[in-house]
């Protein structure tokens, strides 16, 4: 039996649809628009979208279903779903459908949302916090949007990173292991890292010790890396003042890479400041420039949060820019040793054709 589902954003703006996935009557946080068409697995199972709900704007989600093999993460990290339609046909044996994922992962969905409309929605008013409820529980989802923190005031590391050091970790069937005979070590601090990165790194013969957000520089140098690696990660990066920390203790003593909130941790951490975008970069069709190469290609994406030009140091040098609106997508300080990018290389889903910036962060750790 169907079940009513209301949308309700935290200006007022209300649509109404279906619920599907679990039952659980409310489901609330920042409603942010992705605009890659298959991959909702890999979005669903990104960390980074911790403390978020995420709008397709692919008119119908779910047809190819669920593998365990395509997981990011060990579940969903999302806070809930936004769709226009939920296909609810059959799909290929060993697979589960959308609808049961979510339903064993105890998160809600809304369908028969007008997604175009809500997309213009926040892109002209901005992602803001939402809710998702069943009719029976307006009074309460309407008092808990009012009371609701914004992102900028939430720390959201602590329920995506590891609790423990791991070595080598095993990341399952689908992706690369670590490598018998490893030409780079990556201490990799875990904000909320994909297995895709790991994979990638595994790739290119790199051994990886994964070390949880609450790590120090002392504990970074006790496991003896050739280099740092920053994670992607949820939130903003203006209230992870330990991270910032731990680079700012480590500069100039070894390679710091990062990706994503790792690229924003390293603005910060060599004197720079990142903001909040009105509507950020969630996709697979981001178009970027090396300003080294002039060579421009299309990358996947998922930050709201960005580093501001100007704030950056006269030793720091502009490496990628967003084709679209200018904005800094990569950078690098020879001085300090640090290199990073705002975009996600590792893809998953999204375009390949980035993922040879780990060949760089590879040569750049030796």
């Amino acid at each position: 039996m169907e079940r009513q589902a209301i949308l309700r954003l935290r200006d007022g703006k209300e649509y109404t649809g279906t619920a599907f996935g679990a039952d659980c009557g409310i489901s609330i946080g920042e409603a942010v628009f992705n605009t890659g068409i298959p991959g909702y697995q890999e979005i669903l199972t990104d960390p980074s979208y911790e403390g978020q709900i995420v709008t397709m704007t692919s008119p119908m989600i779910g047809n190819y279903g669920i593998t365990a093999e395509d997981n990011e993460s060990n579940g969903i990290k999302a806070s809930a779903l936004i769709i226009r339609k939920l296909y609810r046909g059959p799909v290929m044996a060993g697979r589960i459908t959308l609808d049961e994922f979510m339903k064993n992962h105890g998160i809600m969905g809304i369908e028969g949302v007008d997604t175009r409309s809500l997309t213009l929605h926040l892109r002209d008013h901005g992602s803001q916090n939402a809710v998702i409820f069943t009719p029976e529980k307006r009074k309460e989802a309407e008092e808990r949007l009012e009371s609701f923190p914004l992102i900028t005031e939430r720390d959201l590391i602590d329920g995506v990173s590891v609790r423990t050091t791991i070595a080598n970790p095993s990341l399952g069937e689908g992706f690369e292991e670590a490598p018998a005979n490893p030409a780079v070590h990556f201490a990799v601090i875990d904000y909320g890292i994909k297995k895709s990165i790991i994979s990638c790194l595994y790739k290119r013969g790199a051994a990886v010790t994964l070390l949880p957000h609450t790590a120090t520089a002392e504990d970074v140098l006790a496991v003896h890396p050739d280099a740092l690696f920053l994670s992607n990660g949820p939130g903003d990066p203006a209230l992870l003042t330990d991270a910032v920390s731990l680079v700012r203790n480590l500069l100039g003593k070894m390679p710091i890479e990062g990706i994503c909130l790792g690229h924003q941790i390293i603005t910060i951490a060599i004197g720079g400041r990142t903001e909040k975008m009105k509507f950020g970069h969630h996709g697979s069709n981001q178009p970027v420039r090396d300003t080294i190469t002039g060579r421009t290609f299309v990358t996947a994406q998922n930050h709201g949060f960005m580093t501001v030009r100007s704030s950056l140091s006269p030793t720091a040098s502009i490496w990628f820019e967003n084709a679209n609106d200018g904005t800094v997508e990569g950078l690098y300080d020879d001085t300090l040793r640090v290199r990073s990018v705002q975009f996600h290389p590792e893809a998953s889903p999204g375009p390949e054709e980035a993922e040879a910036i780990f060949d760089v962060f590879m040569e750049k750790a030796r």
